[in-house]
């Protein structure tokens, strides 16, 4: 509401008879222009001055509050195809390992093969020296001719004493009184002994001839040959060596057969993965290894055996686990030590959750407050607080919680907070699990972690 200048001045500005002052009320009016002139300046400059102060606390505000605000590292949900593998160390060994020894002592008089060489059944592969094998042999014929002879010689004495015995025989069936009771006693017995001689001569022929056939065979066991096809891997004898025999078999070459077709990897599997090794055996699921000497070539074979026979070490007990792999170049060698993965699962295109969303987990001011109950039990206790949790639970408990441990949350960003997703997962490789249920969609962003302020 205006007042006017009668109202402002309603004495100062008139005279004693109450007229106006001649010109007071032109300059009474200008006074109250400038005034309100003035005054409106004022307002408006205050209120310009508080704008600004606002304007400058709602940026300071927003700077401050964008400068401290959380910034999250993100991966997006993609689809693919998982492999989830066991992992192991094992050394590579042929299926067979052939020792080839000496039956016989003596000094070696050649050696017909060498490092890696590939032999045949048969083949020669050393002579010991066979001189003295040879003289016995020669001793031995000498003795069954000998032993022959002997029961030839017996054969005639008994054929002599059966004809005695005969005509003895002839003569008292036509007089009693020709030969007496004596006479044909004793050609009688003397026929039986000639018997006997004959029956020991003829089993000193059959020793005779046994020992010439041991010394034939300790003639023939002079020369080594190959028991088996395969490569010689290993040589311990050189020439004039001598080899004893008498206490041990000496080992004298090993033999690996098969090698171009099959060789064997020998790995050690921890108990806790030989169930998912032998279902990935059943399925006939391959084997993949590297190996020091071709680190860029990657080998393909097959579980071939998984062994009963276990290893304990410090508490850790393992399993031999035998696999078989082709070897057509010889770039397997025996010893060689591989770095194997059994794949014991695969999955294909299928919703894949990065590991790292599966590992992040918030602090509480982060999450929404609809999601925070989650958190309630994210604290975990000390050790021997865990431990005794652990060692009180049943079996049922144990199993069921193994049940369970597929159920987990992922987080993603929704305005200011974090709202978790619930997800069923499946395999995983050690980048990606699958997503076997939940609500995901491919390329969305799930939280990995939180981005360092020099990274912002």
């Amino acid at each position: 509401m205006s007042l006017t200048v009668d109202e402002l001045f309603p004495s100062l500005l008139r005279l004693n008879n109450g007229d106006f002052i001649p010109g007071a009320r032109d300059k009474a009016k200008r006074i109250i222009r400038f005034g309100i002139m003035k005054t409106r300046k004022f307002w408006i400059i205050a209120t310009l001055i508080v704008l600004s102060l606002t304007a400058v606390a709602t940026g300071v505000s927003m700077w401050w509050k964008a400068r401290n605000r959380v910034h999250y590292r993100t991966a997006k949900v993609t689809k693919g195809t998982i492999i989830a593998v066991v992992n192991a160390t094992g050394t590579i060994q042929p299926t067979r390992s052939v020792q080839v020894g000496s039956f016989v002592s003596g000094p070696i008089e050649e050696i017909h093969v060498d490092f890696n060489d590939e032999v045949k059944k048969g083949d020669l592969l050393a002579v010991i020296d066979p001189r003295i094998y040879v003289a016995n042999m020669k001793r031995d014929e000498a003795t069954l001719k000998t032993r022959l002879a002997e029961v030839e010689q017996v054969r005639a004495q008994l054929q002599r004493a059966i004809n005695d015995e005969m005509r003895s025989k002839r003569l008292r069936a036509e007089d009693v009184n020709f030969i007496s009771d004596t006479e044909m006693d004793q050609f009688k017995f003397n026929r039986m002994a000639l018997e006997a001689q004959l029956t020991v001569a003829e089993m000193m022929v059959e020793q005779a001839r046994a020992n010439l056939e041991q010394s034939t065979a300790n003639v023939g066991y002079t020369k080594i040959r190959s028991p088996v096809d395969g490569i010689i891997i290993d040589r311990k004898i050189d020439p004039g060596q001598t080899v004893a025999s008498q206490f041990q078999t000496p080992e004298l070459f090993i033999v690996a057969p098969r090698m171009r077709e099959e060789m064997h990897v020998f790995a050690s599997v921890d108990e806790a993965d030989i169930g998912l090794v032998r279902s990935a055996q059943e399925s006939g699921r391959p084997v993949e290894f590297t190996v020091d000497a071709y680190p860029d070539d990657l080998f393909v074979g097959k579980i071939y055996q998984i062994r009963q026979n276990s290893t304990t070490v410090q508490n850790v007990v393992t399993y031999p686990v035998v696999v078989s792999v082709p070897n057509p170049d010889l770039k397997l060698l025996p010893g060689m030590t591989a770095s194997i993965s059994f794949q014991v699962g695969k999955a294909e295109n299928v919703l894949r959750i990065p590991n790292a969303a599966l590992r992040f987990y918030p602090q509480r001011d982060q999450v929404h407050p609809d999601d925070r109950y989650l958190l309630e039990g994210r604290e975990f206790p000390d050790d021997e607080e865990a431990q005794r949790r652990e060692i009180q639970r049943s079996a049922k408990e144990k199993a069921d919680l193994r049940r369970r441990r597929n159920r987990r949350h992922v987080w993603v960003q929704k305005g200011d907070y974090l709202r978790a997703i619930e997800v069923i997962t499946g395999l995983s490789d050690s980048n990606y699990t699958e997503a076997v249920s939940g609500e995901l969609h491919e390329g969305q962003e799930l939280i990995t972690g939180i981005l360092p302020k020099s990274r912002r």
